[in-house]
């Protein structure tokens, strides 16, 4: 088998990767070798197979393997798992200390408050107070809401207080207006003098009859 292996060499040998402590087969031609002997020491299962270019034998699966490339892929993978692992830990506390808080009650937002407070062109999704956390916007907005109510209502009573002092003005003047056009000695009615009237059955002094008297 020795001479065979050597024969081949060209078609099996493997190139070494020092880096990784194993030999890549590409474009290769995996030989595995075994004797009668081998078998009925071992069986089937056993270590009988020899692949050319190693120096023991394995198992047929591990013969036909790349037991130390596998390992040396898996490391890789673990080591980049771990890096992507640590990139997104420092992404996530970077993020965090860009995540914003309430104005009022000093609660860091959650992320679809985050989100919601974001950048959108649709006018009907911007949040009315992008300062705040939900609980604290849906508060405001009650608060702003009922201010409204109240305002509206002080106007209407402000509106009725002011209509009310002026009706009371205009009576108040009318009541004055009516006692100056009404004279003493006038009626209210027509506004004439009243003329003196001679008592009945004693006629009246003429102005001479008057100026003897005296």
């Amino acid at each position: 088998m020795a001479k065979v292996a050597d024969l081949t060499r060209y078609h099996w040998q493997g190139r070494w990767h020092p880096e990784g402590g194993y030999h890549s087969y590409d474009h290769c031609i995996p030989i595995v070798a075994t004797t009668l002997q081998e078998l009925r020491a071992h069986g089937p299962a056993g270590p009988a197979f020899w692949r050319f270019g190693r120096d023991h034998r394995q198992p047929l699966l591990d013969a036909i393997g790349n037991a130390r490339r596998d390992a040396y892929l898996a490391r890789r993978r673990q080591a980049a798992r771990e890096e992507q692992r640590r990139r997104a830990e420092r992404e996530a506390a970077q993020r965090e200390a860009r995540r914003r808080v309430c104005e009022e009650c000093g609660q860091k937002f959650t992320d679809d408050r985050w989100e919601a407070i974001g950048y959108t062109r649709d006018w009907s999704k911007r949040q009315s107070h992008p300062h705040l956390c939900e609980d604290c916007q849906d508060r405001a907005v009650a608060a702003e809401q009922q201010a409204e109510v109240d305002e509206h209502e002080r106007q209407e009573q402000e509106r009725l207080r002011q209509e009310a002092e002026e009706q009371a003005a205009a009576q108040k003047a009318g009541g004055w207006l009516s006692r100056f056009r009404t004279r003493p000695g006038q009626t209210a009615a027509t506004g004439h003098a009243d003329k003196p009237k001679a008592a009945l059955g004693k006629p009246a002094l003429s102005v001479a009859a008057a100026t003897l008297i005296r």
